[in-house]
């Protein structure tokens, strides 16, 4: 298989435009990280595995957490859903709740912030 120089110059001289273009853009994300930088202090639950997270124990039914709800360490503060299993996520302390991540039925990751925790 035979190179082309002229090919490969073209691209090198592309990625160089596009290098000196992207040192002008500034950082679009600021809000983003102040807001996690807000949460940073503070203590969180993570998912345990990834699916599909519930907020109520059935469609209509009350939410198990609330922003501003006491919860204590085992309580369970959501459903993960995984190969049509539901698995309770419990509380991994005690605290208010200061912020819900997730909304209802939307998917997780392994990790992903579920609940900020006071």
């Amino acid at each position: 298989m035979e190179i082309d120089k002229k090919i490969i110059l073209k691209l090198l001289k592309s990625l160089e435009e596009l290098k000196g273009s992207i040192k002008d853009i500034k950082d679009v994300n600021l809000e983003e990280k102040s807001i996690q930088e807000d949460f940073s202090a503070d203590e969180s639950i993570n998912s345990p595995i990834v699916g599909t997270a519930y907020l109520a124990p059935e469609p209509g039914a009350k939410k198990f957490v609330e922003v501003g709800s006491k919860i204590k360490k085992g309580d369970t503060v959501m459903i993960i859903e995984a190969m049509k299993t539901m698995n309770h996520v419990p509380s991994s302390q005690n605290g208010v709740v200061k912020k819900v991540c997730v909304n209802d039925g939307e998917p997780v990751e392994f990790g992903q912030k579920l609940i900020i925790l006071e």
